[in-house]
């Protein structure tokens, strides 16, 4: 298993990001979203380049900020869809693992919005294969107006896009499900898991604490990342120290 962090959770600019996971041996996961708002950040080719001096791999997080590739709207779907392809190129130049992409949102919760919702959204995973990089499809059941709601849908949405993968959000699952929820996506889910995303909480709201600060079972989650042969970032606040302590717990060289 490859693990890497998010410099955009952690609070890190790049230089920084890229000693710490060069000391460490690990991926750096890009925030397209944050490339697209500021344009001083390296290019693609750029980031290529510091990654192959510093040693360091990549994955991406595909944009979500203001993109909806589930939206009823015609102009606002096909501007979701053009960023998300945009994005995808730039992941393939920095030569990512994998990219993890949100399912979208549908505000309005009746009936007949939620069936275009899934139409569009069915219409969007299509129209982005063949992929440069793997996608990872992620459990992110965080408020009503998330499409997806559980298990079943997301299971259900996978085996209608063979060409998908999974990303398993721990704490959003513990968050939607309650505590441990994040395993009943693992044990329905797992044949289809190429990335993780590793952040703690409270179970009450998506807070992104360090490992070990929150009530996820960490143990649980380190046996499962034993032989798996995919990617996973942590999405941690605290700086290095947040990252440091993480990767620690991870590793099994810090008790919790």
């Amino acid at each position: 298993m490859r693990m890497g962090f998010s410099p955009l959770t952690a609070g890190l600019d790049y230089p920084t990001a890229f000693d710490l996971a060069a000391e460490l041996g690990l991926l750096l996961e890009i925030a397209y979203d944050q490339h697209e708002m500021d344009p001083r950040l390296p290019s693609a080719r750029e980031l290529a380049e510091m990654g192959r001096v510093a040693g360091v791999g990549f994955t991406l997080h595909l944009p979500f900020v203001d993109l909806n590739s589930a939206s009823l709207v015609p102009l606002a779907w096909k501007s979701s869809l053009e960023r998300t392809k945009t994005a995808l190129e730039f992941g393939h130049t920095i030569g990512a693992a994998c990219a993890v992409m949100h399912t979208g949102q549908v505000p309005l919760r009746i009936e007949i919005a939620l069936k275009y919702a899934r139409f569009r959204l069915a219409e969007a995973l299509a129209a982005l294969q063949p992929s440069p990089i793997p996608i990872a499809l992620e459990n992110t059941r965080l408020s009503e107006a998330d499409l997806l709601e559980g298990v079943d849908e997301l299971k259900s949405l996978l085996a209608d896009h063979p060409a998908y993968g999974f990303c398993l959000d721990v704490g959003h699952g513990q968050i939607e499900l309650g505590p441990g929820g994040y395993k009943r996506y693992y044990q329905a889910l797992s044949d289809r898991l190429i990335h993780w995303h590793l952040h703690d909480n409270q179970g009450q709201q998506d807070e992104h604490l360090v490992v070990g600060e929150g009530t996820v079972d960490w143990a649980w989650v380190r046996g499962k990342l034993q032989g798996f042969s995919g990617t996973a970032a942590l999405e941690v606040q605290g700086g290095v120290e947040g990252v440091r302590r993480s990767v620690a717990i991870l590793r099994g060289e810090t008790p919790e």
